[in-house]
């Protein structure tokens, strides 16, 4: 058993596909900086942190007076004792935000995703999901057990070609509103109307959308200012623009009641601690009050995509900026010349994005200056 796990280790090594933890620790103030394992400083553009509230001192503050008067862990499952006061505050001013009937809380959006397909699908039901949909997507679909069809990346004619046929049970679109490595936006409005000319419910994964579109960061609804209110389904994540950790589904009442009593992954997980539900309420008005930081990531995107102008980078309007490098031994030395420069931005390979697409996936932050950018295309020149 051993020797086989060498060799498949071995081979995998060999396609430029092995990876390894990196371990990272905060260099203090605001600026995303790190000390590597070898004690050397480094300006990262991997994280997720879109606005640069992860180290905001607000929700250190609140994270900490939850704990001096709670316990460091939740301890149960929500429905077995878990829940705590700041859950359900954090659960209501969500919902009151995205103007929704409630809200449901799980660990990390991985467990959302897994949780609404296994609740909401049955065997008869079709899913018709984005070809570039997140990994926990195609999971939770896949583990339904509902017949699972991939349209071409926002090809919607292709997806209308798939919707016209007939099928028995229910139809689902599905679509991340921003795309987790090519930064690309869903076409909303025209997923919409495809969704009610088929009678279709519509799934839309917000991961990287909430925090970062509109103008109180409210996604992908208010930066296409459409009804929110035919959306069947919106999944996000607090471990990015909200800076601390976990997710929740928001929709009317009667989905979110249901996913309370059928969603496997709510049903079996133990609830987040209160503090990290303290620290995310107290990064929510911080998240609606961004406009400010929302307009610099803008800028940000725009000087690097002056500069990488005659790269092969992606055309996206989102702090997710992709570098398209080809293989992935360019892919892994270009990360290396970063490194060596002092920049971390390490490089994605398949199955995360497509054979033939490794890249190296910049991700800005408002916490980013435009000397960071600088210093960025500096050391990508020398690449």
């Amino acid at each position: 058993m051993e020797d086989g796990w060498a060799q498949a280790l071995a081979e995998r090594s060999a396609l430029g596909l092995l990876r390894q933890t990196e371990v990272l620790q905060p260099a203090p103030g605001m600026r995303p900086l790190y000390h590597d394992a070898a004690g050397r400083l480094l300006l990262s553009f991997a994280s997720n942190d879109y606005l640069g509230l992860a180290r905001h001192p607000a929700l250190r503050e609140a994270a900490q007076q939850s704990f001096a008067v709670g316990e460091f862990g939740s301890g149960a499952a929500p429905l077995l004792g878990g829940e705590r006061r700041q859950h359900a505050e954090l659960a209501a001013a969500l919902a009151s935000w995205l103007g929704v009937e409630a809200v449901l809380l799980f660990g990390s959006g991985y467990l959302a995703n897994l949780g609404v397909f296994g609740a909401l699908t049955s065997a008869q039901d079709h899913l018709f999901l984005d070809r570039l949909a997140h990994a926990s997507l195609i999971d939770g679909a896949r583990l339904s057990g509902a017949r699972l069809q991939r349209f071409r990346h926002n090809d919607l004619e292709h997806l209308e070609t798939l919707l016209r046929k007939p099928r028995s049970g229910r139809a689902w679109i599905v679509s991340e509103g921003v795309f987790s490595m090519d930064g690309d936006l869903a076409p909303l409005p025209e997923l919409l109307a495809l969704a009610q000319r088929y009678d279709a419910a519509l799934i839309l994964d917000e991961a990287h959308a909430f925090g970062v579109l509109g103008r109180e960061g409210r996604g992908s609804v208010e930066h296409w200012q459409c009804d929110g209110d035919a959306l069947i389904l919106r999944i996000g994540t607090l471990g990015k623009a909200f800076g601390s950790y976990g997710a929740f589904v928001a929709s009317s009442a009667f989905p979110i009641c249901w996913l309370q009593q059928a969603a496997r992954s709510y049903l079996f997980h133990t609830a987040l601690p209160a503090s990290l539900a303290a620290a995310t309420l107290a990064a929510l008005p911080l998240l609606q009050q961004a406009q400010d930081r929302r307009e610099h990531l803008q800028r940000l995107r725009q000087r690097l995509q002056a500069g990488l102008h005659g790269r092969p980078f992606l055309p996206s309007q989102t702090p997710i900026q992709g570098l398209i490098l080809g293989s992935n031994a360019a892919a892994l030395a270009a990360a290396a010349a970063l490194r060596a420069a002092g920049i971390y931005c390490p490089a994605v390979r398949p199955p995360t994005v497509p054979q033939g697409q490794a890249r190296l996936r910049i991700s800005l932050s408002a916490a980013h200056s435009i000397e960071d950018i600088e210093q960025l295309l500096h050391a990508l020149e020398r690449v």
